[in-house]
């Protein structure tokens, strides 16, 4: 059984969440219950409290949560939620590693991933060993229009897309998945009380790791008339219900893609494709190579995670949006360029999109 988790953006710049309960899985979704507004405003304050205590500890990278909150770490944002019987912890290791137990547990919901989604390709790494309901799945929020959208890996006990219609099927990183959409009418969301769409893609062979390439499945739900909107909070979640135990251990970013010297990654959204590969690698600072195909006039976005910055690149006319993001255009050098990052203690290889025009 699914419920939703809903994240609002405070006046500072924390996400607070709504989330449902589960008592026993129900016929169908359209009977699941959810926590009252009421609850969600006192567990908000008491999230920005934890979310502050949690920020000046010492050696919050080892930090354990095992109460509601939002909050960063390693340039990580993570969200953990947890009600009803039971126990769950998440432990946030370093990069972009968490860790979760539970057992008995009501309703849990942990991860790590961004504030603000994207289509960038997602790797990640680990194990995820659930008795009981439970899924694994890259998730994440839209608004204007208001969706709610999983890519999930794998899941065990309830079907995932039990209730929902079934729209047809996405071969993507060498698998197969079902792509469903479901509606849920006045129902909290991260705008409050709405009526709004949930889109799923479910793997048909599950696993656990490998890279999510996001826009194959934002690609594939827009040709089935299920358009999203303006990218929200997006983690890689482990999450569990209905009186399960088990246990994951997850790192995003951590195969193709991660490491700051290994490995390749790359991403697109229509007409153009950036791609990754290593270059070399000093003691603190690497290189990257970024080969776009596809198109000979394009803008690549890169973004880091903080604290990586971006120390100089070569073969492209550079500019800086913000301290974190770089955007890329050609400067008659042709489609191969390159980049210097300077990691501060962060390895993860940045993310890249390719727009054309």
């Amino acid at each position: 059984m699914t419920r939703i988790h809903t994240l609002a953006i405070d006046s500072l710049q924390y996400l607070h969440k709504e989330e449902e309960s589960h008592d026993r899985p129900p016929p169908n979704r359209a009977n699941r219950r959810r926590r009252g507004r009421t609850g969600l405003l006192i567990g908000s304050a008491l999230t920005v409290i934890l979310a502050l205590a949690t920020a000046v500890l010492p050696g919050v990278a080892q930090a354990s949560v095992c109460s509601s909150q939002t909050g960063s770490n390693n340039g990580y944002f993570y969200s953990f939620y947890t009600a009803g019987s039971g126990s769950a912890c998440m432990t946030l290791g370093s990069g972009g590693n968490y860790s979760t137990l539970w057992s008995g547990v009501g309703d849990f919901v942990g991860g790590v991933g961004a504030s603000t989604g994207s289509n960038a390709p997602v790797t990640y790494s680990g194990t995820f060993n659930p008795s009981g309901d439970a899924y694994l799945s890259l998730y994440g929020w839209t608004t204007n229009p208001i969706v709610e959208y999983y890519i999930t890996d794998d899941w065990s006990g309830y079907n995932p897309s039990s209730g929902a219609t079934y729209k047809g099927t996405v071969n993507s990183d060498g698998g197969t998945y079902d792509i469903y959409e479901d509606q849920r009418v006045n129902e909290p969301s991260i705008e409050g009380t709405a009526t709004f769409n949930q889109y799923w893609a479910v793997r048909t062979s599950g696993r656990v790791g490998g890279t999510i390439t996001t826009a194959n499945f934002f690609n594939a739900w827009a040709a089935d008339g299920m358009p999203l909107g303006t990218m929200n909070y997006q983690i890689l979640a482990t999450e569990a219900f209905n009186g399960g135990s088990g246990s994951s251990n997850i790192t995003v970013g951590s195969s193709s893609g991660g490491g700051g010297g290994s490995g390749g990654g790359g991403g697109s959204s229509g007409g153009c494709t950036a791609t990754l590969s290593a270059g070399s690698k000093g003691s603190n600072w690497y290189n990257l190579n970024v080969t776009v195909t596809g198109s000979s006039s394009w803008t690549v976005t890169m973004d880091l995670a903080s604290p990586a910055v971006v120390h100089s690149s070569w073969n492209v006319n550079a500019t800086y949006p913000s301290e974190y993001v770089m955007k890329a255009a050609p400067n008659g050098n042709g489609n191969s360029w390159g980049v210097t990052i300077s990691p501060n203690g962060q390895w993860t290889w940045p993310t890249v999109s390719c727009s054309t025009g």
